[in-house]
């Protein structure tokens, strides 16, 4: 069966994870990806356990499947040019350099456009343009701070703190997905490629402010910032008896009809601090303190059992590694191992949506640096003396062997 994106070509210039991970996905729905990487790689290639390379680190592994690997320096002519070359037939260009740095390269959009008009061209960065900090450098931290995630977390830990988990990143990562999938439909329906900007600040503040503006949905505004259910210090996984952790919430009014019934505790549902959910939110600490008190009344597998198959919201806590054998995950194929050509044996995840009829698959597994550089030349149009030339001054550069 096809893949939603077949004939799709991508040519990603990206390190990290965000830019990375947007490609992977674009990749997982059948786009052909081209990495154009630096002689040295991205940066992502040296961090986490490695078995047999050194530039194929755990970290690389997890966001560079189904592509194909093509090392130049950009910085030389005949690199640029042979960049042009390959984008030339692209219908998608991602990049996550600053726009100045782009413009220095030679390839910023109106570069781009002049060799193929129709591309869809999308830059990812820290800041949009259209503000005071667009020229600033971002990572995942410095966003998670600007963007309010890391001061959400000062409401229960006492201080601001990271969440860890590179969320700016993945999440401005699916906003790129989106945003070239709607750009590529445009395409279809006019024939006009375009540029587009998705910067990490903005699409973070976006995702935060949802739920988060509050009382500020108004002008003039009718309460401060911050959905006070998030807020509570009580609001956390419960203890149970054994010293497990479980993940309980009985949050609709059906939900804690039930909760109450089950737990012998009928007259907590008229209580009037709780008798809707409207009201418990009003009183949303004393709610999740009462709830945890219950919950640390019985084992965990007492709470399972007795709340297995209600409408009642619950779940285990699971650890990192935990998920591997998670029953769930496991049933559902969620986990898929492959044998890579010099890596061994390697987990990974599986495309998360399920596609009736154009399936998301793994193709290909990570690529070496520079493993495609010959083939993806070749299919540019550069002679084979010029590909052998600039593999011998380093312009182009093939798998090191170590």
């Amino acid at each position: 069966m096809s893949a939603p994106l077949d004939g799709i070509k991508v040519v990603e210039m990206t390190s990290v994870v965000l830019g990375p991970y947007a490609c992977q996905m674009l990749g997982d729905l059948g786009a052909d990806v081209i990495k154009i990487e630096p002689p040295g790689g991205d940066t992502n290639r040296n961090l986490g356990p490695r078995r047999n390379h050194s530039d194929m680190g755990s970290l690389f592994l997890t966001c560079n499947r189904n592509k194909r690997s093509v090392a130049l320096d950009l910085k030389s002519d005949r690199g640029r040019a042979a960049a042009l070359a390959i984008i030339k037939s692209a219908d998608v260009v991602v990049h996550n350099f600053r726009p100045q740095a782009m413009a220095r390269l030679g390839l910023d959009y109106a570069a781009v456009k002049a060799v193929n008009p129709e591309v869809v061209y999308c830059a990812t960065y820290g800041y949009s343009r259209k503000g005071p900090y667009g020229d600033k450098g971002a990572l995942d931290d410095s966003i998670q701070a600007a963007s309010g995630v890391a001061i959400l977390q000062s409401m229960v830990e006492g201080e601001p703190r990271y969440l860890p988990t590179i969320i700016a990143d993945k999440t401005t990562a699916m906003v790129v997905v989106q945003s070239v999938l709607a750009a590529l439909f445009h395409r279809q329906r006019t024939g006009e490629g375009q540029e587009i900007e998705v910067p990490m600040f903005e699409s973070m503040v976006s995702f935060v402010m949802t739920e988060h503006l509050w009382g500020q949905s108004f002008e003039p505004p009718i309460g401060t910032a911050g959905y006070v259910r998030l807020m509570a210090k009580h609001r956390r996984p419960y203890k149970t008896r054994d010293g497990q952790y479980l993940a309980v919430l009985p949050y609709w009014d059906n939900h804690w009809s039930t909760f109450c019934t089950l737990v012998g505790r009928p007259e907590l549902a008229q209580d009037e601090r709780f008798i809707d959910m409207a009201t418990r939110l009003k009183n949303i600490n004393e709610s999740y303190r009462v709830t945890g008190e219950i919950i640390a009344s019985r084992d965990r597998a007492e709470w399972l059992e007795l709340l297995g198959d209600t409408n009642v919201p619950m779940m285990v806590v699971n650890s990192l590694d935990e998920l591997i054998e998670d029953p769930h995950l496991v049933a559902s194929g969620f986990w898929q191992e492959r044998d890579h050509p010099t890596e061994g044996r390697l987990r990974m995840s599986s495309p998360p949506m399920n596609f009736g009829r154009t399936p998301a698959s793994i193709r290909s597994l990570p690529p070496r640096l520079g493993e495609h550089s010959e083939q993806v030349l070749r299919e540019a149009g550069l002679d084979q003396a010029v590909i052998d030339s600039m593999l011998a001054s380093g312009e182009a550069v093939l798998p090191r062997q170590d």
